[in-house]
């Protein structure tokens, strides 16, 4: 099928997919973005029409994209979806205000979900998502949000009481704010410690993210997941690699 399918069409295959356990380990590739914009010279800064590229790549080859919950069921319970056998899962990192209007549009144009990690001290101010916005993309179904903690600091130079108050205030946000129970946790910048993992699951999360570049598979352990990082004037080529083992 072709990109013009109605949001109601995919909603209803999606969450209606049957999953089945597997005995072979997965390795799921969960791509890495930030801001969606044309700035030369940051690493951080994907240009538009670069993301369009990729999403449609994604589409045309029948990618299924998954939201953080099935991620858990990939990486933890070892499950896949019986009908799609080419996995991945985006994500953006930050909440940066170009994802609700440079990429959603794109994510529902070829039929993307995506996970943006919030930094919730930012929400509403200059360059960032506002509330509102972020409810009408969690409301299309098109994209989850997640933690990427309250201030974005790096928590390994933390104490542990200072990454469980990063960690939690951002959970309970999401909770107050957004009515959903937070399981996934994207570290800042990628840095953590040896204790991370340990407050990260006390905090009540599920799974956290890193920034090692590789496949997320099983063997990683549930709190230190790899993504594939995906940067500015990237080729196709080398994009399709990001997703092969």
């Amino acid at each position: 099928m072709g990109v013009l399918l109605t949001q109601s069409v995919f909603a209803s295959s999606k969450y209606t997919t049957k999953w089945e356990k597997i005995n072979t380990p997965v390795n799921l590739p969960i791509l890495m973005y930030h801001s969606v914009e044309n700035k030369p010279g940051n690493g951080l800064c994907v240009p538009p029409e670069q993301l369009e590229q990729q999403l449609k790549y994604l589409h045309e080859q029948g990618y299924y994209t998954v939201t953080p919950a099935e991620a858990y069921k990939i990486l933890v319970q070892n499950k896949v979806p019986k009908k799609h056998k080419k996995l991945v899962m985006v994500t953006f990192d930050d909440g940066y205000e170009n994802n609700y209007t440079a990429a959603y549009p794109l994510l529902k144009k070829y039929h993307i979900h995506a996970t943006i990690g919030l930094i919730t001290s930012k929400i509403d101010t200059q360059g960032m998502l506002t509330l509102k916005q972020i409810k009408e993309m969690k409301k299309s179904k098109w994209v989850s949000f997640v933690s990427h903690t309250q201030n974005h600091q790096e928590l390994d130079r933390l104490d542990e009481a200072g990454q469980r108050e990063e960690m939690q205030a951002s959970r309970t946000w999401l909770k107050q704010n957004l009515h959903q129970k937070p399981d996934l946790l994207v570290y800042p910048v990628g840095r953590y410690n040896e204790v991370s993992p340990k407050v990260a699951k006390e905090s009540g999360y599920k799974l956290a993210l890193t920034t090692q570049p590789g496949l997320a598979n099983a063997e990683q352990g549930k709190y230190e997941l790899h993504r594939q990082r995906v940067v500015p004037d990237m080729t196709q080529e080398a994009f399709a690699k990001l997703l092969q083992p």
